[in-house]
């Protein structure tokens, strides 16, 4: 699932709902300045991604072992009450963690990433592990779709569309860039923050208070925007930096080469 191209949507789609959980959102904001080093935070969560998910059993340990102690060091503080808060408390991470697990499954089997329920279900307990490597208990993380859903349910009472996720929305429509790529972003970017903002659940979209297309128009333009990227290459796809699929097929082989046709019942 990971090799999908559709991947880059359903990262987009996880930071517009992360950015609704106030006090995760504070501590993206508080701790770093991501408007000038976007692209940077951007490829250090594809790293980790890639690195938990292709690399050794030793580098995923060492990445989150620096991810822990990274988060350690952190705080926010509540603007209306004045508490200071670790940015690893399990709430938060596991507010982190659902939202990207949810939203790497939503896009792509949406767009048409052939997965049965069955599958689903595994692909969410296979990410206890990761859970895991980020600090928190396996124990407390969903281990199938229906957990899944019953925490978003536990959850939603807390979200919020504050000042912080608005800062959020309107960085992912108009990211920094360099001058001569203003058209570029006009022309692509916006196009696929705003799939992937459509791609939210309606109780997010009703909290950002900025509409989206039927779902049937949104699952078709799912779909079409899957078919075209998936007829591009892979090995050109995955050429594409951080490349750990290419470094883990030349450490394990090419029958380790990641397709669809692979996957178990």
């Amino acid at each position: 699932m990971h090799g999908d191209p559709m991947m880059w949507v359903a990262g987009i789609r996880a930071l517009y709902l992360q950015a609704l959980h106030p006090r995760a959102v504070r501590g993206v904001t508080q701790n770093s300045d991501f408007r000038r080093d976007a692209w940077g935070r951007l490829m250090r969560t594809a790293d980790f991604v890639g690195t938990t998910t292709y690399g050794t059993t030793e580098a995923a340990e060492r990445a989150g072992a620096r991810v822990r102690k990274i988060h350690s060091m952190l705080t926010a503080t509540d603007p209306d009450s004045g508490e200071r808060y670790g940015v690893d408390e399990p709430e938060l991470l596991l507010w982190v963690h659902c939202a990207e697990i949810d939203s790497y499954l939503h896009v792509l089997r949406r767009s048409g990433f052939p997965l049965t329920d069955a599958q689903a279900d595994r692909y969410i307990a296979e990410h206890r592990a990761g859970a895991r490597l980020v600090g928190l208990d396996p124990a407390t993380v969903p281990a199938d779709r229906a957990e899944l859903a019953a925490y978003f349910t536990r959850v939603r009472p807390r979200l919020a569309a504050g000042p912080e996720a608005r800062e959020v929305d309107e960085f992912l429509l108009r990211p920094p860039v360099h001058p001569l790529l203003v058209p570029a972003r006009a022309l692509l970017w916006r196009r696929v923050a705003l799939l992937a903002y459509a791609a939210l659940p309606p109780y997010a979209q009703e909290l950002y208070g900025r509409p989206a297309p039927a779902p049937a128009a949104v699952t078709r333009r799912l779909r079409a925007t899957g078919a075209l990227l998936r007829r591009i290459p892979a090995r050109l796809r995955w050429q594409l930096p951080p490349k750990h699929i290419l470094r883990a097929m030349a450490r394990l082989g090419p029958d380790a080469r990641p397709a669809p046709a692979k996957l178990r019942p």
